[in-house]
């Protein structure tokens, strides 16, 4: 079974969540002990990705936690301001 492309599924639920879809932008940042997604949107959509209370970032970042290979490594999702 092939490994899911993190990358691609983060960038799908940002463009299904903002106003400006062209803006959304995922970059993989490769650290010692983590793999860091970063997730840039535009400002004013900024809000819709955080969510109330920074519920659908931890939405987010859960199906990525789910969706992760088991490894060494941990894999995060920063939202870039």
């Amino acid at each position: 079974m092939p490994a899911p492309d993190i990358a691609d599924l983060i960038r799908f639920l940002a463009k299904n969540l903002v106003d400006k879809t062209d803006e959304v932008h995922v970059a993989l940042v490769e650290e010692r002990s983590a793999s860091v997604y970063e997730l840039e949107v535009a400002e004013s959509d900024l809000g819709k990705v955080i969510g109330r209370g920074g519920k659908t970032a931890r939405a987010i970042r859960t199906l990525v936690s789910t969706v992760a290979p088991r490894g060494r490594k941990r894999t995060l999702v920063e939202i870039l301001e």
